[in-house]
């Protein structure tokens, strides 16, 4: 099978495509680096420029999945300009491929998009399962709310569409545990706010995992893509200094005190969402459905 990625350089891209290539697939990316363009008979690289809205056809070659994953940052500050980025980033390159799918003739009948599990509403009670109703009301909902509409668009060419919402990752480079763990190795690690906010989180090999799975069922719809035991702030930080065997002498850091420092970002690390991995568990077997699990798998 030749699946064609957006965001292959990144975190859950290269996971992803390691992943597919023991499974003997072939991968093509898209990039804005022709210098990260490489050309083997697994893994061929092709270019595309959002701004002038650039893209190489060629790139659709014998492809049957599109995977979506292209998308700035959210862990930077959130001012207006760049607030459209992190929204144009996500919508406006599924619009290009979309125009490239009208436009050039192609075999793809299914693209999967990443998500977020930012379309919930910050609750410290409910559980949230794909079925609920309503996004977020803040700037994630937002972005997410647009981000899955312009993978719908798909749908109009009779392509099937899966949306993945992905939790807080953890992984043993990038992601969120490496700066959940930067204040902890320096002795001066806490847990965020009053530490009772829920963390959905999910190991990076099974979200890689769970794209590979919705690859190769050709399955359509939304999904959580969590771990099956979401957990507080302050259990996931106390388990990963355990884990690396450092004291958390530091009180809880103040949740004013984050959004002065971050402003209208610090909703990332304040909001609480306990979210359901019920549905994906029908189709996907986790390696690692236990906090302490996954941490020393990757901090051990």
């Amino acid at each position: 099978m030749n699946i064609l990625i957006t965001g292959a350089t990144g975190l859950i891209g290269q996971h992803l495509t390691q992943q597919l290539h023991q499974a003997k697939h072939a991968v093509h990316y898209l990039t804005t680096s022709k210098d990260k363009i490489e050309n083997q008979p697994n893994y061929k690289g092709f270019y595309w420029n959002t701004q002038t809205r650039e893209i190489d056809p060629a790139c659709l070659e014998g492809v049957t999945t599109i995977v979506h994953l292209a998308g700035a940052s959210i862990a930077e500050r959130w001012t207006d300009d760049y607030k459209k980025t992190i929204l144009n980033s996500r919508t406006e390159t599924a619009a290009m491929l979309l125009e490239t799918l009208k436009t050039h003739e192609n075999q793809v009948s299914h693209l999967i998009s990443a998500s977020a599990i930012g379309a919930y509403p910050s609750s410290r009670t409910e559980i949230y399962t794909e079925s609920y109703p309503e996004y977020n009301p803040g700037f994630l909902g937002k972005v997410v709310e647009e981000w899955e509409a312009s993978a719908d668009h798909f749908k109009s060419l009779g392509i099937r569409v899966a949306k993945v919402r992905v939790g807080v990752v953890l992984a043993e480079k990038g992601g969120a545990l490496e700066q959940l763990i930067k204040p902890i190795k320096m002795y001066v690690g806490a847990p965020l706010g009053d530490g009772k906010q829920w963390q959905s989180w999910i190991h990076v090999a099974d979200l890689a995992g769970i794209f590979k799975t919705l690859i190769e069922n050709k399955l359509e719809g939304v999904y959580n893509a969590v771990a099956p035991h979401p957990v507080t702030n302050e259990t996931l930080t106390r388990e990963a200094a355990q884990i690396l065997n450092k004291p958390l002498i530091v009180p809880k850091v103040p949740a004013f005190a984050l959004k002065l420092l971050l402003g209208e970002m610090a909703a990332i690390v304040l909001e609480s969402q306990k979210v359901s991995a019920a549905k994906i568990e029908s189709v996907y077997d986790f390696k690692f459905t236990q906090l302490n699990q996954a941490l020393k798998n990757l901090l051990g």
